[in-house]
């Protein structure tokens, strides 16, 4: 552990899921339609939707590979190995992974004051799910509650963990909201995609879901895009069925799959500006997580744009409205300095991605990073920013 002059707050951790995360609470007369179990060669699956899912190889999660096994790789510091080489050391899940008191005991090691906690398969399944709108909400239920009862929303106010919310049924969202805020949820997770309702595609800032963002942003809690299956197509040049390949195509070969989850990110937040979302509610808050920030430059491009084409249609410049109500948690190897030009240190967050394999072996592997700001700046994107935003809700 490394002494630092400030708390941290590392706004991307993650779980990994128990063996009945999705069925301990799961409607039984839906069960069927939701995620199951299946063994197939000798190995656990899940089935979700009915259909055979491959997005992760070990849904089981045991044994693991560990924290980090991808960062000379990620860094482009490898030994040519390829991703699928450097993940064959596995270990045994460790009880941190599962159990909110000893995550605490870890957190205390690491020298990490709070975390925003985030699921691993829990955003990969809206995607499957999105056909069976009624089986989508009874599996999105179960896994709050599971996730409520063994992790909390505010465990010992240091883990907050992110329940994860579909607008597929604006009705069904509103209420899932009530119950997780009645939880004392702080923090709020959708993925960045179109919202796929029984009548078609509609934006996420339509303003059919007014009723939706009112309450969200009456209640104060940070809305959190994480990245997850958004359902994006690659037009052919390889398959756009998701999997947790981060070579991007299949093995050794890259492909424009790693550019998929910035792609999923820009389009979503650019919608909310286009939509006007933030002027009909100004006291949202939108946070980007775990999907780089490499799209900035051009989004921002295309926003003044936009602007210029559009006078009178923004109350505001895009640009600045963007910032105002939107923080950046860019991956690791991101240009750290780009990010803070477009968006200022008071908008820009903290994450690891602990102890997920293309992440950060030990979270405050990051202070080598953050060295390149002021002191001010490495304070609020270390720490002040994440609680911020985790107290406004309080």
């Amino acid at each position: 552990m490394t002494e630092t002059p400030y708390p941290i707050f590392d706004a991307d951790n993650h779980y990994y899921e128990a063996i009945d995360a999705f069925t301990r609470h799961m409607d039984p007369a839906l069960a069927a339609r939701g995620v199951q179990w299946a063994q197939v060669g000798g190995r656990d699956y899940h089935i979700v939707g009915g259909r055979f899912s491959r997005a992760v190889t070990n849904p089981t999660f045991n044994p693991i590979a560990k924290p980090g096994a991808l960062y000379s790789y990620l860094r482009g510091e490898g030994d040519g190995r390829s991703a699928l080489d450097l993940l064959r050391d596995r270990e045994p899940i460790r009880p941190e992974y599962l159990n909110r008191d000893a995550r605490v005991e870890v957190m205390e090691q690491q020298g990490v004051e709070s975390i925003w906690l985030f699921p691993t398969l829990g955003v990969l399944y809206e995607e499957l799910l999105k056909e069976d709108i009624p089986a989508l909400n009874a599996t999105i239920q179960a896994f709050n509650r599971w996730l409520d009862e063994d992790w909390g929303f505010a465990y010992q106010n240091k883990i907050f963990a992110a329940p994860y919310l579909s607008l597929a049924c604006r009705d069904s969202a509103i209420e899932e909201l009530e119950w997780v805020l009645s939880r004392g949820a702080r923090l709020i997770c959708l993925r960045p995609a179109a919202i796929q309702t029984a009548t078609g595609p509609r934006s996420p800032s339509d303003e059919y879901f007014d009723p939706f963002w009112a309450r969200v942003a009456e209640a104060g809690v940070t809305t959190v895009i994480h990245a997850g299956d958004s359902g994006y197509s690659y037009q052919g040049y390889v398959s756009s069925s998701f999997s947790a390949d981060f070579s991007g195509g299949g093995g050794d070969k890259p492909s424009v799959r790693v550019w998929g989850f910035e792609r999923a990110a820009q389009d979503f937040l650019a919608t909310l500006i286009f939509d006007r979302l933030f002027e009909r509610f100004p006291g949202l808050k939108v946070a980007s997580v775990e999907n780089g920030s490499d799209f900035l430059p051009d989004l921002f491009r295309k926003m003044k744009s936009v602007g210029k084409k559009s006078k009178g249609y923004f109350q505001n410049d895009p640009a600045d409205t963007f910032r105002q109500h939107v923080w950046i948690n860019p991956f690791w190897e991101d240009d750290l300095e780009e990010i803070v030009t477009y968006m200022g240190p008071e908008r820009v967050l903290f994450g690891s991605d602990w102890p997920h394999i293309e992440g950060l072996v030990a979270p405050l592997d990051y202070l080598e990073e953050v060295k390149i700001l002021d002191a001010k700046a490495q304070r609020l994107i270390m720490y002040e920013n994440a609680r911020s935003l985790t107290e406004s809700a309080a």
